[in-house]
């Protein structure tokens, strides 16, 4: 059977994103996956009869965090150092623009797993929330001076993301969803990912890191033709 015919047969193309909401590497895959998909739909033959099933999983980038948000930039200062931090940042600034939003490095990090919660609760509504959710969550701390910990921060942006308030404020109160989430991340440690973002594609082709958009797509048409990984892709840039 040709690639063509084999490709076919496809109409749903699976990607996992193993993640945490406080890596701008994962803010900028998720910009650069959804560009590979748009330029999948417009350029790949039948491309754009095909849909894309794309669901977060959860992981904990520093599990000993604190529980109430500090100043980001006075944590990484203190592990990279003032100097490096200052070249960090404006790196990330000059990749963010190129996708149309704005690291401002102006929030506080801290333990990302009620956000992770949060999360669990959007994937039961569907992908498309869920998606939104994640969106919302990471643009309200990269680009909005947000706390990460904060349940006001995690619950508005949640409502942005179309979940309603009182569901998400009694779902964070009632503890839900942190089984979920701890059994989440444990898988992602037992799988060997030691950097986020983390994209697994029909449950079988690893990618590591925020790839460039002509990198994921030739993973997508070659997993979706071949079921392999496109020859010669790197992994690309993560936390």
């Amino acid at each position: 059977m040709n690639a063509a015919r084999q490709a076919s047969k496809m109409s749903t193309i699976n990607i996992k994103v193993i993640s945490d909401p406080v890596c701008p590497f994962c803010y900028l895959g998720k910009a650069r996956l959804n560009r590979a998909i748009d330029l999948y739909k417009k350029t790949y033959p039948g491309g754009k009869d095909d849909t894309f099933n794309v669901t977060w999983q959860a992981y904990y980038l520093d599990p000993t965090a604190p529980r109430k948000g500090v100043p980001v930039n006075e944590r990484m200062a203190a592990r990279f150092g003032a100097d490096r931090l200052e070249m960090m940042h404006a790196r990330m600034k000059k990749l963010g623009a190129a996708e149309g939003f704005n690291f401002t490095f102006g929030g506080k990090i801290g333990h990302t797993r009620d956000a992770h919660r949060t999360i669990q609760l959007a994937k039961t509504k569907g992908p498309e929330v869920e998606n939104a959710v994640v969106d919302s969550i990471m643009k309200s701390y990269f680009e909005e001076d947000g706390d990460v910990t904060s349940w006001d921060m995690i619950v508005d942006a949640a409502v942005r993301g179309g979940l309603e308030r009182g569901e998400v404020r009694r779902w964070l109160e009632e503890g839900k969803g942190g089984e979920e989430v701890d059994r989440q991340v444990e898988e992602a440690y037992r799988m060997g990912v030691r950097g986020v973002p983390h994209f697994v594609i029909e449950d079988k082709y690893e990618v590591g890191g925020a790839q460039e958009v002509g990198e994921f797509l030739g993973q997508i048409v070659a997993a979706r033709e071949r079921g392999g990984r496109a020859a010669g892709a790197r992994d690309g840039l993560s936390c």
